[in-house]
């Protein structure tokens, strides 16, 4: 049964999409059945694994939406829904649940629905045998969307980068957090805080890394995300950063964070 992992901050610009399409992609080629759903209207982590969001006959919203009684036309559905992986290393363990405009419209639907929080949830359960390990890119808000990811996950990762008011907004997350935990997922727990876009010469990077860990602990990466312009080029090109420049800093780093996680969780997997 595949292990979760929601990755979610409400602040733009932190490195969520960025952790969530590399951290896939190095899970894939350590050989971990992967499967990174794009939870984001936006559509980025999509984008970002060389992915047309234009060509998309099939996406997440209907993966959303399934028919379940009908049993036919779900797993009809989610066949359609799930891409292979282009990549040329891994890629037989890496699957995509591509997002485009469409999950857009998906918000307001989602409040016609009955525990309309827990839509993901079901949906997942179909295949989440199928994977070791589910990522899931969230919006860069506290949405419906952001709450059906949560509800369905076992963990949050959060990404936080080194710059200033690197902490703001955070205190709100947390919180919503703790409201999952106790009405729509008590099993949910922090994976960790993931300090991103980190500069060893600067002060600043060095003041938001001690203030984060003083914060969350433990419960800190010891990888960290260096400040690099190969991980910032890397999704103009389609491709994780390990495809796209595999010798560079950015890759070295989610290859450490990927395994980490799988010492973590490793012995957990089927």
């Amino acid at each position: 049964m595949a292990k979760i992992i929601a990755i979610a901050n409400q602040k733009g610009g932190v490195g969520k999409t960025t952790t969530a399409v590399n951290l896939s992609a190095s899970l894939s080629v350590l050989e971990k059945h992967t499967l990174l759903l794009d939870m984001d209207p936006q559509g980025n982590a999509t984008t970002g694994l060389g992915i047309n969001k234009a060509d998309l006959e099939y996406s997440i919203y209907d993966f959303l939406f399934l028919d379940e009684e009908n049993e036919t036309v779900s797993r009809e559905t989610i066949e359609r829904c799930i891409i292979k992986s282009n990549l040329s290393s891994g890629a037989s363990f890496l699957d995509i649940l591509p997002a485009n405009s469409d999950l857009v419209s998906a918000e307001y639907e989602l409040f016609k629905v009955m525990a309309r929080e827990f839509q993901l949830k079901r949906s997942l359960s179909h295949i989440k045998d199928a994977y070791e390990f589910i990522i899931i890119d969230c919006p860069p808000s506290l949405s419906v969307l952001t709450l059906n990811a949560l509800a369905a996950a076992d963990s949050v990762l959060i990404p936080i980068q080194c710059e200033f008011y690197a902490l703001e907004g955070l205190a709100e997350l947390l919180n919503t957090i703790r409201t999952v935990q106790k009405t729509l997922n008590n099993n949910l727990s922090i994976e960790g805080a993931l300090l991103t876009m980190y500069d060893g010469r600067l002060n600043l990077s060095k003041q938001v890394a001690n203030d984060v860990k003083e914060y969350f602990k433990e419960k800190v990466f010891q990888a960290v995300i260096t400040r690099n312009v190969k991980l910032s080029e890397a999704p103009s090109s389609g491709k994780p950063i390990l495809e796209y420049d595999i010798v560079s800093s950015g890759s070295e780093n989610y290859f450490q964070l990927a395994e980490e996680i799988i010492n973590r969780h490793g012995k957990e997997q089927p």
